[in-house]
């Protein structure tokens, strides 16, 4: 046993440094607060374990929502992406959606250079296995390396990482997004305070080099040349013509034939996999059982970024054996002879049912304890963004004992994703839609 040791005073303790926990971290140091900003591993600050993208239908909506709460997300997109495209323009403007297809690579070091220049805010790497609640207060939290920390308020932000376990094919090993280290203690502390904890899963698609894609086979997918922004304060003088193109193509019969013919060997279906996953971005496998009849299903390649030549098979998620999936790739037109680089993988994970918090994302049970992001049961980098600056604004006003602040169904798209979320709960992971 690791014997604790005091460290440092803080006002507020973020844990972890995805989207949700950038937000609330850099919200409560605007505020003023002393904040500390822990994450199991610095280069995943704001990293995009999939697709490397912000915005769409609603998520634009939302990003747009944190930028004119004083978040970062959208000046952070604004200052990174390789592609800007308004969506369902053939439409009317309800549905009308700005995306960006993000530099991964260029996103995470903005973010974490906004973050380690930011007053008030210690970014610190480190594992939290544990809470210290006294009293049904959460007064701070303790690592693996046995440091106390403590605090008049805690968030926490663990993403995919609580118990992850990455699956392919019959490979199945304890792991964070990315092969990183997961988060194993800090669920079972949960639990033990009386936290109901559920499985949900998520996954990601192959990633391929695109000097082996043959373009040619393919749709282009430019950028828009007018001028397009997430922040309001971003400049159209400022506006990117340099964008790189994404590139459509499609399914077909043969990559449909590989898959049925290995059903067996899917997670999906071998019983594998026990998490719920996301009923808006299912897997590929999925959708060729779902959707018999379709005969083709569209297949979008993302560049990841302007100095890296890999490419994000979009809307191609699969947790299928890595030979399976390198089929299913050559099956595609333009993608006959790409080589992959990192297979897909399913990732099952714990969160937190939603039903236990306040409006304010304050843990009903345990005073002074926020959560935030896909650990409340939500899929998406803006879902999980909207709610840590809630909680971050929150847990601020909590460590100086201030009413709360939230959002109505009438406010704001994070108004109405909160009181879904803490009014319905949700037994998959919650997306946030137009016509929500």
């Amino acid at each position: 046993m690791i014997k604790t040791y005091d460290s440092n005073e803080y006002d507020v303790i973020v844990v972890g440094a995805g989207h949700a926990g950038c937000e609330a971290a850099l919200a409560s140091a605007h505020m003023g607060q002393k904040t500390l900003l822990v994450t199991i591993g610095l280069d995943m600050v704001a990293f995009m374990p999939c697709n490397p993208s912000v915005g769409g239908p609603a998520k634009g909506t939302v990003v747009r929502e944190i930028d004119a709460l004083g978040g970062q997300m959208g000046k952070n997109i604004d200052a990174t992406y390789i592609q800007m495209r308004m969506l369902n323009t053939g439409k009317g403007p309800a549905v009308r959606a700005l995306r960006a297809q993000a530099d991964k690579w260029q996103y995470h070091e903005h973010m974490k250079d906004t973050i380690e220049n930011t007053p008030n805010l210690t970014l610190r790497q480190a594992i939290v296995d544990q809470l210290v609640v006294e009293d049904g207060v959460c007064k701070g939290v303790i690592t693996n390396t046995g440091a106390k920390y403590h605090a008049k308020s805690v968030v926490l932000t663990t993403g995919t990482a609580a118990r992850g376990k990455i699956i392919i094919g019959e490979l199945t090993y304890s792991s964070g997004p990315n092969n990183t280290t997961p988060s194993i203690k800090l669920s079972e502390n949960l639990e033990k305070l009386g936290f109901k904890l559920r499985r949900f899963k998520t996954g990601t698609p192959p990633r391929v080099n695109g000097n082996t894609i043959d373009y040619s086979k393919t749709e282009e997918e430019p950028g828009d040349q007018t001028p397009r922004h997430f922040s309001y304060e971003s400049k159209d003088v400022d506006y990117l013509k340099n964008q790189i193109s994404c590139w459509m193509t499609y399914t077909n019969n043969g990559t449909h034939e590989i898959i049925r013919d290995n059903l067996d060997r899917a997670p999906m279906f071998s019983g594998i996999i026990k998490g719920v996953g996301p009923r808006y971005c299912p897997s590929i496998e999925d959708k060729v059982v779902r959707f018999a009849d379709k005969d083709r299903h569209q297949i979008f390649l993302e560049p990841e970024g302007r100095t890296t030549k890999e490419v994000y098979v979009g809307d191609f998620s699969t947790s299928m054996p890595e030979e399976i999936q390198l089929k299913m790739v050559h099956s595609v037109a333009g993608l006959e002879h790409a080589e992959m680089m990192r297979p897909g993988y399913a990732i099952e994970y714990d969160v937190v049912e939603p039903w236990q918090l306040k409006h304010t994302l304050e843990t009903k049970n345990i005073k002074h304890l926020f959560t935030a992001g896909q650990m409340n049961g939500t899929s998406g980098y803006e879902e999980a963004a909207g709610q840590g600056l809630i909680a971050g604004i929150n847990a601020a006003l909590s460590a100086q004992d201030k009413p709360g602040f939230t959002l109505g169904r009438n406010d704001a798209y994070i108004g109405v994703l909160i009181d879904d979320l803490v009014t319905k709960g949700t037994n998959e992971p919650y997306r946030l839609l137009t016509s929500r």
